[in-house]
């Protein structure tokens, strides 16, 4: 097995624990056990005890939910540097969704009581976590708004760039590439939408110059993907 990365910047590269002092960081690696997962494989599921969370260090971790026909809502896809699992740890309530390995993928887990035993001894970190939380919520409206009030193409420009926001942070290039690891049915369960529509998007997005695809590789207009994002009223 794995050793654990003992190093504080490896740690602080995660936004729930940016904020941590190196102490508390050290004790953080003391607490994490490493993991890895075959593709396929359900880490948890909804309604399961919220005993630990996870950081990602390589592959694609999907959360979802299932409705009692079986149609599968993507809810979040994870990859290397993202952390899950944490609601249920800090809340005291059962998973609220499930998490299955897209791919093989490779994680820390760190222990529910560990951690609140950690952040109890330490009150600073709490104010971290809120943060990261208060986070979380913003993004989980945004995306909420994205699919109740934009049409599809504007849905699909705000799903490029908000990829290219968790590489680039706010302030975006004119231009950027990007490789996708997600399927257009992986995309289109995310927006709430399906494969063929999604299809249709990328390609008007092409034809209005926001997108081209080359060998895998998607060149991203940032200033026209922003001007069908968010249109101006007329």
């Amino acid at each position: 097995m794995a050793e654990v990365n003992r190093s504080p910047a490896f740690w602080r590269s995660f936004p729930i624990f940016e904020d941590f002092d190196k102490d508390t960081l050290c004790e953080l690696a003391k607490i994490a056990s490493y993991r890895k997962w075959a593709a396929g494989t359900v880490i948890f599921q909804r309604g399961d005890e919220g005993n630990y969370m996870i950081v990602i260090i390589s592959g694609r971790i999907k959360i979802s939910l299932f409705t009692p026909q079986g149609r599968e809502l993507i809810l979040r896809q994870h990859e290397a540097g993202a952390l899950f699992g944490e609601m249920a740890v800090l809340d005291d309530q059962p998973r609220s969704a499930d998490a299955t390995a897209v791919t093989a993928a490779e994680g820390y887990v760190i222990g529910k009581k560990d951690f609140v035993d950690l952040i109890t001894r330490r009150p600073k970190t709490a104010e971290a976590v809120i943060r990261f939380l208060c986070a979380q919520l913003r993004d989980t409206t945004e995306r909420l708004e994205t699919i109740a009030l934009y049409d599809l193409n504007a849905r699909v420009a705000r799903f490029f760039l908000a990829t290219l926001r968790q590489i680039h942070g706010n302030e975006l290039p004119e231009s950027a590439n990007l490789r996708l690891t997600l399927s257009q049915t992986d995309i289109a369960s995310i927006l709430g939408a399906s494969r063929p529509k999604v299809n249709r998007a990328i390609l008007w997005l092409e034809e209005n110059g926001a997108l081209r695809r080359t060998d895998g590789i998607i060149s991203c207009n940032v200033e026209r993907l922003l001007n069908i994002a968010d249109p101006e009223e007329d």
